[in-house]
Formats: structure tokens, sequence, C-alpha cells
């Protein structure tokens, strides 16, 4: 059997394109051109020696052999990145106190930390997982060095980046009856306990349209919004992103349902979190933020 030594950079480009949905979109990111990232999955398929895409419309769809490698591409890069952080520079040290929104824990630990911490390994993360208000009183009193968290002000505090991401109410996901409701009963809500920047949106939302509502659950985490809206008792608002597979995100309008605002999303910065493995940590979030979320298992 002929031995097949994948090029990384050829297997980079083909996970990018494929994450992104375009590979013109993927040659944006990687600063190529078009044409040699065509190179590079013209040559990506002579060294698999079976067709990893196909025509599908005016895009590009895995075949079944494309499926298979894309597990594997991603699984070399994954490492390829952690050696590279290995072995550049001083090894990072000390401590990173970091809080995220329940939204992104189940993908950004495994994710980004896992990675983060064996490429680091005299490097001491602590996570804390907590509502919003909490994360940005954490970063601003110095108890958190960094922070995910949403945010509808602007805040005086360091900031890597904020960026607007839509919220949408939230019904039942594939394969479950559709949440319908009687315009002329109020709307059963499935909502966080106060404070909650995206309970308050809804409530203005459905205010300013004129529709009645009321609270038909209440939730102290999102596990037990997702369990009451799989069931049908209401539907619920946050972000398309990390949504497990038991819930989607309606489309605009769907329903009835008044138009929802954009919520920003930033990694804030204690004032005194300047220490490399703050940054970096930090660029690393932000680079995954600007991949897709995967969704979670049901």
């Amino acid at each position: 059997m002929r031995r097949v030594n994948f090029d990384l950079d050829v297997l980079r480009s083909f996970v990018v394109g494929v994450d992104l949905g375009s590979f013109a979109r993927a040659a944006d990111r990687l600063g190529r051109s078009t044409s040699a990232v065509s190179a590079q999955l013209k040559k990506l398929e002579e060294q698999a020696g079976v067709p990893v895409l196909r025509r599908n419309g005016r895009g590009m769809a895995l075949t079944e052999s494309g499926e298979t490698l894309l597990g594997y591409a991603r699984r070399l890069l994954d490492l390829n990145d952690e050696a590279a952080s290995a072995i550049q520079g001083q090894p990072l040290e000390g401590r990173v106190r970091l809080g995220l929104q329940e939204d992104f824990g189940e993908w950004l630990l495994p994710d980004v930390l896992g990675h983060f911490i064996r490429a680091h390994p005299k490097l001491r993360i602590e996570v804390r997982i907590a509502r919003n208000s909490a994360l940005m009183d954490g970063v601003g009193g110095g108890e958190l060095d960094l922070a995910l968290a949403w945010t509808t002000e602007a805040r005086r505090l360091p900031v890597g980046r904020i960026d607007a991401v839509p919220m949408r109410w939230i019904g039942p996901g594939a394969g479950l009856p559709a949440f319908a409701f009687d315009m002329a009963d109020p709307l059963p809500l499935i909502v966080l306990e106060s404070p909650c920047l995206m309970r308050t949106a809804a409530i203005e939302a459905l205010d300013r349209a004129g529709i009645p509502w009321r609270i038909a659950f209440t939730s102290a985490s999102l596990a037990g919004l997702w369990a009451a809206v799989k069931a049908g008792l209401g539907v619920s608002v946050r972000t398309p992103l990390g949504l497990p597979a038991s819930v989607r995100a309606l489309e605009p309008g769907e329903g009835g349902l008044p138009a929802l605002p954009t919520l920003g999303l930033g990694v804030f910065h204690a004032a005194t979190a300047t220490t490399p493995a703050v940054e970096r940590l930090s660029a690393l979030i932000l680079e995954r933020l600007a991949e897709p979320v995967p969704v979670q298992a049901a």
C-alpha cells in the first residue's frame, strides 16, 4: 500500500473551507488566492487517491471519504498546533482565571482550553461558569482575569473584541412537534431567573408588538430551559450559539413572533490582566469564535 504524507497546509485549507462553507471564504481567511486553494484541493485528492469533494448545486459537499478525512485532518492540525505552541518562545506559566457563560462551556472547555492546557502544562487555568452580571462584576473587581460575556452597553472594561450576535426565539428541535400558540392567549415564556438580558429583551419585544405573555417556566440553568422547550411548555430566547440538538432557533417572523435585537459578545479583560498567558488565551478564544460553533448532542 502506498504510504501517504498529507500536507498540513493543504489540510488546513480543506478544514477551514468546510467550516466556513466556502473555499473562496477560506482563501480570504487564510490570505491566499482562490486559485491557490483550488490547487491545494486538487493536490489533496491526488494524495488521498479518492475524491473528497463533490459538486452540490453551485457549491461543494463532502464525499463519504471526505467526511472521514475531515475528522483525521482536524486531529492532525490540532496536534500540529499544540506542538508549535509548546516549542515557540518561553513556556507560559502562572494562573489564568477565566469566566464563561453557560452557553459556551460545553464546546469551549474541551476545544480551546483542552488544547491550551496540553500545550502549556505549567499553566494553571481556573474556570468559572456564571451568569452574565457575575462575570462582569468578577472582571471589574479583579476576581477574574478575562471573561466571555454578553453586553448591551459600553463597559469601562478592557475588551478584546465585541461582536454582534442575533437573539432568536427558541423552539423544539427537528423531529419534535413544532411549537404553536393561539395569538389570543398569553405566550408561554421559558426564561432564566432575573436578572437576564435575554429575558428582558424578549418581554420588551412582546410588549412593543402588543403580544400578551406569561412566564410558564423559570430555571437557574440552560439545561432546564432546553428540557422545558423540548417538552413543548413554551418558547425561550437565546442566540444560535451553542444550542443543543433538542432545540432550534426559529426563523425571523416564524409563528408571528416579533423580531429580537442583537446582543454584544465580548472577551473582557481585567485592568491588571496583562500577562502573556491571558493575552494568548484571549486570542485563542477570539479565533475560535470566528469559526462555526458545533451543535451539541441532545
